[in-house]
């Protein structure tokens, strides 16, 4: 309480992209169209999942909820990207800076672990395809979901609690076009070891843990498919899995860039532009990936707006 009592910042300033002013403009409104994109994609694949009947299988229950997790991972930077970019005084209020920072944790740590439940998914698909339906059955799948979103909230709440224990008290303006954990850590007048090693500790296991799950889904899901090496075989498993591939290859790609490579003189600038990498662009390409790569997709897409005209035309 009294840490609390001593936090003398009641607001923080964004200092946002590195942009010109005279390119302010030009990329409002590419920013625009790629969160408008990201919006309507996402919603499109969770309404086209929704209501097509044959998508009502284990591995679309997990693309949904990855869609709703790609938009609203968005929708927690983008908005107020947009609207500072039009403002004078890029502002946060203190408590909305923690509540932006726990939702930023809670949907990037929710996709890590639902892009395992698709790797699990895929592994069981291709190394075990007559018992599919047994092992992944909604029991299984609704559990998955749900330990997915109950570990990102506990996840989430930890770091936030950790972060509101802290003092801030003169310098305000962060670095950053979103309250990033560890760019608040440095404006803190307080002692951070304890939020930085829970930082070290549950990054091992919220993003490592779950990128070698992957890996090892993949590595028997290729000695699988080596051990009967058909043509045939060979293209409908990679077909299948391409897509989530794609999308682990993004996500992961661009955080293991962020946190694990060496740190420049221009590391700020560097932070931002992988952050706009997997904050904007991976959740805009999602849809796009799975739509354009799956046939079941475009199936759902064709037999959903047939339905749709069929009235029009008798």
């Amino acid at each position: 309480m009294a840490g609390r009592n001593q936090t003398a910042i009641t607001e923080f300033l964004l200092q946002g992209l590195p942009i010109e002013s005279e390119r302010k403009n030009l990329f409002y409104a590419l920013f625009l169209v790629m969160y408008v994109t990201t919006v309507l994609g996402n919603l499109l694949i969770i309404f086209l999942i929704r209501l097509d009947s044959q998508l009502h299988t284990p591995m679309y229950l997990f693309l949904s909820n990855l869609s709703f997790s790609d938009l609203c991972f968005s929708s927690v930077t983008m908005p107020k990207l947009l609207q500072n970019m039009q403002s004078q005084v890029p502002s946060i209020p203190y408590t909305g800076c923690l509540t932006q920072m726990y939702f930023f944790l809670f949907f990037g740590d929710l996709e890590s672990f639902l892009l395992v439940a698709m790797a699990y998914d895929r592994y069981v698909a291709i190394c075990f395809p007559l018992h599919y339906t047994t092992i992944m059955s909604p029991k299984l799948c609704l559990s998955l979901v749900a330990l997915s979103w109950g570990l990102t909230t506990l996840h989430a709440m930890l770091h936030t609690l950790l972060m509101a224990r802290l003092c801030f008290c003169a310098d305000n303006v962060i670095p950053h076009f979103f309250c990033d954990m560890s760019a608040l850590l440095k404006l803190s007048c307080s002692d951070t070891q304890v939020n930085e090693l829970v930082i070290f500790i549950m990054g091992g296991l919220i993003l490592v843990i779950p990128f070698l799950l992957i890996l090892t889904s993949y590595a028997r899901i290729v000695s699988s498919i080596l051990k009967v090496p058909s043509a045939r075989g060979i293209r409908k498993a990679f077909s299948t899995c391409g897509s989530h591939m794609a999308v682990v290859s993004l996500f992961y790609g661009t955080v293991i860039g962020l946190y694990l490579c060496p740190s420049a003189d221009n590391s700020t600038v560097k932070d931002m532009v992988m952050a706009m990498m997997y904050t904007v662009v991976t959740p805009m390409l999602n849809p796009f990936i799975y739509s354009l790569r799956n046939r079941d997709m475009k199936g759902a897409l064709g037999r959903v707006f047939c339905r749709k005209k069929t009235p029009f035309s008798v």
